[in-house]
């Protein structure tokens, strides 16, 4: 278990798997969106996640952290609305956004840029099982959920055996696919 633990700090894969972020691009994702319209932290991670096609999905402990940081240079305020932190640029942060508009671009594009299409598909893949597996831990009956237990055993072995091989499963899989 601590190897899936270590895992998910690294993304789930090493090298090739994460996107890569650089720094500023939070900050830079924050104020093209915000230039758009005013949004609370969390509209702007799910903004940015839809953006980048899942890849990259900024934690609130970067997100919040560079919008005070934005605030405290002048370029953003917030406003308690309805329970809910709304933050908008500042009429020096509309001036910086136009200044810098090429600069800061889309950062979500470079994101999703620096994964490779099949490290992409692997990713989508693993969303969608993750979806269907938080679906079946609320609504399973217990032969369902004994069946799952088999099928995902067998899964994690499958891929171990993956790793394990020198290529033969691969061709094996594209076989599969055809």
């Amino acid at each position: 278990m601590a190897y899936v633990a270590e895992a998910a700090e690294r993304g789930f894969g090493g090298a090739g798997f994460a996107p890569r972020v650089r720094r500023g691009d939070v900050r830079a994702a924050a104020l093209v969106l915000l230039a758009e319209e005013e949004r609370n932290g969390y509209q702007i991670i799910q903004e940015i996640r839809e953006r980048s096609g899942g890849l990259w999905r900024p934690s609130p402990g970067s997100v919040y952290p560079a919008l005070q940081q934005l605030e405290d240079e002048g370029l953003v305020e917030n406003e308690e609305v309805a329970g809910s932190r709304r933050y908008r640029l500042t009429e020096a942060g509309r001036a910086y956004v136009e200044e810098r508009a090429e600069e800061l671009g889309e950062p979500w594009a470079e994101v999703a840029r620096s994964v490779p299409e099949d490290r992409h598909e692997l990713r989508l893949l693993w969303g969608q099982l993750s979806e269907a597996f938080v679906h079946l831990t609320h609504v399973a009956n217990d032969r369902q959920v004994a069946a799952a237990k088999r099928l995902l055993a067998g899964t994690r072995r499958g891929m171990f055996e993956i790793l394990s091989d020198d290529g033969e499963a691969e061709d094996e899989t594209e076989s599969a696919d055809d």
